[in-house]
């Protein structure tokens, strides 16, 4: 009966091969020459289980026997993610393929061995045998060109050090085995190094003291990561739990850290100057040596990272240069140009109103005359700073050249709000300047354009608000001139739109209060149905006189105002009186979409609104589904987020319209609380002859059907455009095609089924 104890051998025995009362392997090797060939030998017993090891493999092993009667024992060093498929070539349960594994012992820290299993033995053919060989040398090798160039590709191609950073972390954290790792750097001004960027292998236990790390900071040589800092000379901590020098003694122990290396990053710049953007620290569970790996490739990282952060300093003040007045700190003229372009391009696609302001300070050569420049120059710099405070982002304000400045004001909708900012920097342009004890005085002559009314790109609205300018120049300067050129004729057109658009806003206040707004509804169709799934609330204003004023119209000037608040409370209003009105009929659970305009969306005070108002009525909020656009969400996305959520968990549904014609991002899509994507119609009108729009419309879909919402295209007007919306799986629809505008009753009698006659 074969014993499960180890074997005891002499030590003669041990000198070659496996025991001597075992047959004699034919290919048994001296130690010496194993040694010098570089492999060990190990056979393994199928029947009793018991290895056995020559004097090199025990050694690679750390195996203080030479034979074990489990393989637990014999592999007890073997990193714990190796040994299950070690286990399976040691025993024969695998295909015999070589395999490198990983040894992490007290005495030499983590090496790579590889396990090459060798045909059987004809004298004890049941027996398993192969080699084992110390693969480290050329493991690290390996390891350190991956690593170095891995660290190249991340580091070169990087805008910003934060983008790389905690790639770099990690890629040393898991190429070289270490298991938290972290960069530490000078906070702006504060002159306390803090840790920056870190990365940990998944354990509750990191994620702790990670967040000690997080929260601590180090004044310069307190601690190690401020020693390092002030030294510039790597070191190592060997037991973190009793070193002195580590300030997270106790955290480390908690965790089960044990031993680590931290580095400083560092570069010498060309005018001889040492910087030092930051600190690198890597620590792991194992007791590790100074024999490690990371110390050989420390040098590389630090430099590559140094390397990088000298890279983008310098990338700075080359942008820095290239973007901005040196004298004023404003925009120079060609990036405030270029902005400007940009900003006009943006505002076309979505649909936004911004103003243009030039701006001329007037009696400033005397100044110049009279005291120099530096005297000029310094009344330059003092208005620059009055016009920052006055106009913060995101208005950018540039200095043109001399004494021109203009400042680009964003959605500059509020007329009286623009206004006011005219007045203000036409009274910071008239307060005294100091020089020298002497106060300077100037005034400024500013002249206004706006997007779109009076220009379409910059170049033109420039030229529109210079005209502006220097008509009040010609009045007298100290003044400003909101209309953007210098033709009566065109004067006197923008009065006449000026006055159009009160006599509108006045008779629009009168046609809330005496019933001439009304409702009709286009219904939102299955499209593989042809089920009535919905419909769309659409207001039209019906004048006394029988005219009509068209939406397009009416609606811009009520956004321009507060009206557009109490317009919306009363289609709100109305809309769930008509669905109370359905009730006991084929129609009672129908849904209706209605259009939110954005500052309905920003107030807090909407969901309880709405509430009270479907609670009073006794109409489910679910059969109401609120319509914004995604240039409305990213208007203030924090704040119309939460009234979302707020809405969603009340029962509202809330729907994304004209969706494809703003700029939501992907991961702002996946969390809003939506229930239905719209196509907007641009897209739907060629969709019969335009490949692009079909690709489009598809990807919408796709991306509808990915994220659980409805898709519902928009304008579907031909019987070819709702063929590729069906080839593209759109499930719903709305369009004249499916159904015009109907009033209620209308609505209620085209489709008394819930489809249509």
């Amino acid at each position: 009966m074969t014993s499960n104890r180890e074997v005891s051998m002499p030590a003669a025995a041990l000198e070659f091969g496996p025991p001597r009362h075992l047959p004699t392997p034919a290919a048994a090797c001296p130690q010496h020459l194993e040694q010098a060939a570089g492999f060990g030998q190990w056979w393994y017993d199928p029947q009793t289980g018991v290895s056995h090891l020559s004097p090199t493999a025990a050694d690679y092993l750390e195996m203080p026997s030479r034979s074990a009667s489990r393989l637990g024992i014999c592999l007890a060093h073997v990193v714990e993610d190796d040994l299950p498929e070690l286990t399976r070539l040691w025993t024969g349960a695998s295909p015999q393929r070589p395999m490198d594994i990983r040894v992490a012992g007290q005495a030499r820290g983590l090496r790579w061995l590889r396990v090459t299993p060798l045909p059987p033995d004809p004298a004890r053919p049941r027996w398993r045998h192969g080699l084992l060989q110390d693969v480290t040398a050329l493991t690290h090798a390996a390891v350190r060109e991956r690593l170095g160039y891995a660290l190249t590709e991340y580091l070169v191609g990087t805008h910003t050090l934060e983008d790389a950073i905690s790639n770099v972390i990690q890629l040393i954290c898991r190429n070289l085995g270490w298991e938290w790792g972290a960069y530490w750097n000078m906070e702006d001004g504060g002159g306390r190094l803090y840790c920056r960027h870190f990365w940990h292998q998944p354990d509750a236990r990191l994620e702790q003291f990670s967040a000690v790390s997080a929260s601590l900071k180090m004044a310069p040589g307190e601690g190690l990561v401020g020693r390092v800092w002030s030294t510039g000379q790597a070191e190592w901590v060997e037991d973190m739990s009793t070193d002195p020098r580590f300030l997270r003694r106790g955290s480390a122990q908690m965790c089960g850290l044990w031993s680590g290396y931290v580095f400083p990053v560092t570069y010498v710049s060309d005018d001889g100057e040492r910087h030092r953007p930051g600190v690198l620290e890597f620590y792991s569970s194992l007791a590790r040596q100074p024999e490690a790996q990371l110390p050989k490739v420390s040098a590389t990282i630090g430099a590559l990272i140094a390397q990088t952060a000298q890279r983008l300093e310098t990338e700075a003040v080359i942008l820095r240069m290239a973007q901005v007045d040196e004298m004023t700190e404003l925009d120079n003229r060609a990036h405030f140009y270029a902005q400007l372009n940009r900003h006009c391009a943006l505002s076309h696609q979505q649909g936004r109103r911004f103003a243009l302001m030039f701006i001329d300070l007037d009696r400033f050569k005397p100044i110049n005359d009279a005291f120099g420049h530096e005297a000029g120059n310094a009344v330059l710099q003092e208005f620059a700073k009055r016009l920052r405070k006055l106009a913060p982002p995101p208005a950018r304000v540039g200095r043109l050249g001399g004494d021109e400045f203009a400042v680009l004001v964003p959605d500059s909708g509020d007329e009286q709000a623009l206004a006011a900012l005219v007045d203000a920097m036409l009274a910071a342009a008239s307060r005294p300047f100091g020089y020298e004890g002497v106060a300077l005085t100037v005034s400024a002559s500013i002249g206004v354009s706006r997007f779109p009314e009076n220009g379409q790109s910059g170049p033109e609205l420039l030229r529109s608000a210079d005209a502006a300018m220097y008509r009040v120049k010609e009045n007298g300067r100290n003044g400003s001139n909101v209309f953007s050129t210098s033709s009566p004729d065109t004067l006197a057109q923008q009065r006449a739109k000026l006055a159009q658009r009160l006599a509108i806003e006045t008779e629009l206040h009168e046609a809330l209060q005496t019933q001439q707004l009304h409702l009709v509804y286009q219904p939102i169709v299955d499209i593989a149905s042809g089920a009535l799934h919905g419909v769309e609330a659409l207001l039209r204003w019906h004048k006394p006189d029988g005219t009509t004023v068209p939406p397009d119209v009416f609606i811009p000037i009520a956004e321009q105002s507060d009206l557009i608040v109490d317009i919306g409370r009363w289609v709100l209003g109305q809309t769930l009186r008509d669905l109370a009105s359905l009730k006991g009929g084929a129609l009672e659970k129908l849904k209706v979409h209605v259009n939110m305009a954005a500052s309905e969306f920003t107030s807090s005070a909407l969901p309880q609104m709405l509430e009270a108002m479907s609670t009073g009525l006794e109409v489910p909020p679910s059969q109401i589904v609120l319509e914004l656009t995604e240039g409305m969400l990213m208007r203030q996305p924090e704040q119309v987020k939460r009234v979302m959520h707020q809405l969603r968990d009340i029962g509202f549904e809330i729907s994304l319209d004209d969706f494809g014609m703003g700029h939501s991002s992907l991961a702002m899509l996946k969390s809003l609380p939506i229930s239905s994507l719209k196509i907007d119609r641009s897209f739907v009108r060629d969709l019969p002859s335009g490949e692009r729009d079909r690709a489009i419309a598809q990807t919408i879909v796709d991306l509808g059907r990915h994220l659980q919402l409805q898709v519902i295209a928009e304008g579907i007007e031909s019987a070819e455009q709702l063929q590729v919306l069906s080839e593209c799986g759109c499930g719903f629809g709305q369009g004249w095609l499916l159904g015009r505008p109907l009033p209620l009753n209308a609505l209620i009698h085209a489709f008394p089924q819930g489809r249509a006659r």
